[in-house]
């Protein structure tokens, strides 16, 4: 058991940093040993610059800091996004952390072996601030960094800042993931600009009156009126016609003149957002708004709960819908709408979709959005958001075509035109048939094509018998399937009070696993490393979950936050942490390749704990969590002992 606590930390990091940072700067470790995240952070754009020019050399970071310029991916060659199935990620929630020049701050504190880093939503948030809600394709302006701009005068966009991240890590030897998101925010500039690619209802009050295919038309005339009542945004004249306006077909105005002409400047936030505002309670106030989305079966038919609804600080109404025949996954997100995919059948009067008449237009739409973020940025893979969403009734078809699945169809858009290693990271839960989507979510994980999918072993206490069981499966699925379910470890979504019982215990175990086994992928959240353990709620600021929205009201308690994230304080898992990260950094090119030879696997029992050993070569690592004993034989007997934390163990041994 580890006797440090974060004062000891800071104190040998004060007393031994040129050290640390000597061993980084010269290539003889691939990142700064015992460097607390919450330190990285705070480091200067002075220092950081410095500790990256020695380690990188002056041309390369040169280059790195140009936006102009590109500096090539790790996997640039790769000809598919199947080396997904091999990566150790890093999800980084960059609200936590204030700016993107930070992540390369905290990356520094990463070991080689934690290859890809994967960043939450980056674009301009809407309602509650929530990432995962889209109002435009703009860059999120809160993660641009000042202090980068007033050192570097050139960086002053949060798009160049952006790129020269992505540009940043690439250079560390890092691949950078995007997440990739099938909705928007209910009123976004997307919705109110391309109202045909979003599905809209008509109400009267609490009452739906009018929900079939061509709600849209009317939202096209009513946006049409507000143009010519309140002029454009920019000033320009209005030269043509309400078609050539709203047509998707028609390339007479670019997506950037509709923007300008609806909203105006990209840089004037304040300006598009009042002028949003706007025109939402133009809209509203004659009963127009986009349907909300779903999740899970029966995803459709939906009704306005007439007592439920809140009243935002613009005054405006807001009303909970709620599923006419739920079911016990079923859920609707107030604050978001889903694209469009496919046309109804019979006018949508009994709330069915013709999944035979896809709404092209969306799907180019989307395709070319995210292809252009992609090729602007260079990012390596996306994160499928909401990856399990399976629509058709009859479960997963026998012959998937173009238009079964969105995201399929981006990853292939994206590969196609002249990025094949682009990979797809999918955000699915393995849940079993039926229940989180229509049919079985393996088949449909490998009709959509994706690389590796989240899972959920981070929502489950290590050493259960549910964990047990399903480390098992997904380590079938892994041997069987197309795709490869991750070793999570801990995501945003779970740093969350409501799942602190899941990382009281087993937590080196987790990370230990994730690591060095290579047959399953892994996926650890920012922060893990120092987290609370949590055996009495922490305050709001200690989750990162509650910065992927932005919460003010005090009368919502469990999610309002003051300020900004606040570090974990956990010493002794920092250490455990540094302790694997040293081995994995001093063995890894030993045992990476290596074929797993299994001496123990995952027993399904009464859930008491889990012991697990398994053989990389000549090195022999075993794991144990809880009241079950650890594994021994002859070459634990005889290998000799090269680690030894909290239950687990790497012996050399002969083969």
């Amino acid at each position: 058991m580890s006797t440090n606590t974060i004062a000891t930390l800071n104190a040998d990091w004060q007393q031994q940093y040129p050290t640390y940072l000597n061993a980084f700067q010269t290539g003889q470790l691939s990142y700064v040993p015992n460097l607390l995240p919450q330190i990285a952070v705070q480091f200067s754009v002075y220092q950081t610059l410095d500790i990256l020019q020695k380690r990188l050399g002056t041309d390369l970071l040169r280059r790195a800091l140009d936006p102009q310029q590109t500096i090539a991916s790790p996997r640039l060659g790769q000809p598919s996004g199947r080396w997904l199935r091999q990566s150790n990620m890093v999800g980084v929630n960059v609200r936590t952390i204030g700016s993107f020049w930070n992540v390369v701050n905290y990356t520094l504190t990463l070991p080689a072996c934690h290859d890809s880093i994967h960043l939450l939503p980056i674009w301009e948030p809407g309602v509650v601030g929530s990432l995962y809600g889209m109002v435009s394709w703009q860059i999120n302006p809160e993660f641009y960094s000042v202090d980068l701009a007033r050192f570097i005068p050139t960086l002053d966009t949060v798009d160049k800042q952006l790129k020269v991240v992505t540009n940043l890590l690439h250079a560390l030897g890092r691949t950078v993931g995007m997440d990739v998101i099938p909705h928007t925010d209910r009123f976004s500039e997307m919705a109110l600009i391309h109202p045909a690619l979003f599905e809209w209802v008509h109400r009267d009050g609490h009452r739906l009156v009018d929900h079939s295919e061509n709600v849209y038309r009317h939202v096209e005339e009513v946006i049409w009126q507000f143009l010519h009542q309140h002029g454009t945004a920019d000033g320009s004249p209005i030269t043509y016609s309400k078609s050539v306006f709203f047509s998707t077909q028609i390339p007479l105005l670019s997506d950037e003149q509709r923007h300008l002409i609806l909203f105006g400047r990209p840089g004037d936030y304040s300006g598009r957002l009042q002028r949003r505002l706007d025109l939402i309670k133009h809209l509203t106030n004659q009963g127009f708004e986009t349907l909300p989305m779903t999740m899970a079966p029966p995803y459709r038919g939906l009704h306005i709960v007439p007592d439920d609804f809140i009243t935002d600080e613009f005054g405006q109404v807001w009303y909970q819908y709620s599923f006419d025949q739920p079911q016990p996954f079923s859920r609707v997100f107030g604050p978001l709408a889903r694209y469009k995919f496919y046309h109804s059948l019979n006018d949508n009067r009994d709330w069915q979709l013709d999944f035979g008449r896809p709404n092209r237009a969306a799907w180019e739409y989307i395709c070319r959005k995210v292809h252009a973020c992609q090729q602007q940025f260079n990012f390596d893979f996306m994160r499928g958001d909401m990856a399990h969403v399976q629509l058709r009734p009859d479960g997963v078809p026998p012959t998937p075509d173009t238009f079964y699945d969105p995201l399929r169809t981006i990853k292939h858009y994206v590969q196609q035109q002249g990025t094949p290693h682009f990979g797809f990271f999918a955000e699915t839960f393995l849940a079993p048939p039926d229940t989180m989507a229509y049919g079985d979510e393996v088949a449909h994980l490998e009709a959509i094509d994706a690389d590796s999918t989240l899972g959920d072993l981070q929502s489950m206490v290590v050493g259960s018998a549910v964990f047990n069981e399903q480390l098992a499966t997904y380590l079938t699925l892994a041997e069987t399937k197309s795709f490869s379910p991750n070793f999570t470890v801990m995501t945003a979504d779970k740093d969350d009070p409501r799942f602190d019982e899941f990382y009281r215990t087993g937590n080196t175990f987790r990370y230990f696993v994730s690591l060095f086994l290579p047959q399953l992928p892994s996926y650890v959240g920012l922060g893990f490393e120092v987290r609370n353990r949590h055996l009495e709620r922490g305050a709001n600021e200690e989750y990162t979950k509650l910065y992927v929205f932005r919460i003010s009201d005090e009368s919502q308690t469990d999610k309002v936050t003051h300020g900004p994230f606040m570090w974990g304080q956990d010493a002794g898992q920092f250490t455990a942490v540094q302790l694997i990260r040293s081995f994995a950094e001093a063995h890894w090119s030993d045992f990476a390749n290596q074929p797993v030879v299994w001496r123990q696997k995952p027993a399904i029992h009464e859930g008491v704990g889990l012991s697990l050993a398994w053989q990389l070569g000549t090195f022999l690592f075993t794991a144990t969590v809880g009241d079950v004993p650890a594994y021994l034989d002859d070459a634990t007997a005889t290998g000799e002992l090269l680690l030894d934390v909290d239950e687990c163990r790497v012996y050399r041994v002969n083969v």
